[in-house]
């Protein structure tokens, strides 16, 4: 079986996230003291107790998800299971935690970049983003050129499954963009509770920020190949990772064709490790036919691990 492993990005945290895996797995547990250690407060606490308003702020949800989904990769290699998955991909955030499996980041690097990126993300404070459901990309691309004005664009910041689709940009953009949806055929278009226009040219003040941060990491090549958020094409150079984590903040998230792109690459089964099951039901509506494994906390890694044998 021919395996991806996939990871979550920002909307899957959820309070009491990887504490089953804290008590029960020592390298699990190295994995949140290491997070509590590197960004010098209790992170762990947050995960395991909130509140949830403070962990879902971008800063702290960011390292959050990014430290549960190294944690469960923690204890899959403690309990024996060591084979490579064919390739790696992570939804925004989640490609983070694709690079730590693909060895191109060690878990402390990426806990401050995450750590980094949600501060400056959040700093925005620019703008807004909302989900159309049931219109295609075409016609929904063509609504955000005639909803962009002068210097307050709206864009596609996700391409999540077939008539799943998330806009980001000027907030009365956003708003003439879901109007215009609605006209033209969308069978809802939701505004989704965000501080800012992620994925989208009013992003470019955080890429800048986030560019001299990344310049001065510790990147390496990646021992296995990661799906591209913003091209949906394979990389493992430590400079195309750079690049591609620079590009990724103001680029749309290009999910569809990232899952379509691994299963040409002959990938069968996706395995998502982290909380949530988000990916999960995207990649049902994109690929019907792919076998999906959910890995999300103590139980289901072990039904993983026993399904392997």
């Amino acid at each position: 079986m021919t395996i991806a492993f996939i990871f979550p990005g920002q909307g899957s945290q959820h309070v009491g996230m990887g504490r089953d895996l804290y008590d029960a797995s020592p390298a699990g547990r190295a994995v949140f003291d290491l997070a509590d250690a590197t960004l010098g407060f209790a992170l762990t606490q947050l995960c395991f107790e909130g509140p949830e308003a403070t962990l879902t702020a971008t800063e702290n949800a960011q390292p959050a998800l990014l430290a549960t989904s190294a944690a469960l990769l923690a204890a899959l290699k403690e309990a024996g299971y060591d084979a490579a998955p064919l390739l790696v991909a992570g939804h925004s955030l989640g490609e983070y935690s694709a690079l730590v499996a693909a060895g191109a980041l060690d878990v402390a690097t990426a806990l401050l970049l995450v750590r980094r990126r949600g501060e400056l993300m959040a700093a925005a404070h620019q703008g807004g983003m909302a989900a159309i459901i049931g219109l295609d990309e075409e016609p929904l691309e063509v609504i955000c050129a005639e909803a962009s004005g002068a210097g307050a664009p709206v864009v596609i910041a996700n391409y999540n499954a077939p008539g799943q689709l998330v806009i980001s940009g000027a907030t009365d953009a956003v708003e003439r963009a879901c109007v215009l949806a609605k006209e033209r055929g969308a069978k809802r278009a939701l505004h989704l509770k965000v501080s800012a226009a992620f994925h989208s040219p009013l992003m470019r003040p955080a890429a800048d920020g986030l560019a001299g941060v990344i310049a001065e990491a510790s990147i390496g090549d990646a021992r296995v190949l990661v799906i591209s958020n913003v091209t949906a094409a394979p990389i493992r150079a430590a400079a195309a990772v750079r690049a591609e984590l620079v590009t990724q903040v103001t680029s749309p998230v290009r999910w569809i064709a990232s899952v379509q792109r691994m299963v040409a690459e002959g990938v069968e089964m996706f395995v998502e490790i982290g909380a949530g099951s988000v990916l999960t039901g995207l990649i049902k509506r994109i690929e019907p036919s792919a076998r999906l494994v959910n890995i999300g906390d103590l139980a289901s890694l072990q039904a993983f691990l026993h399904s392997m044998q």
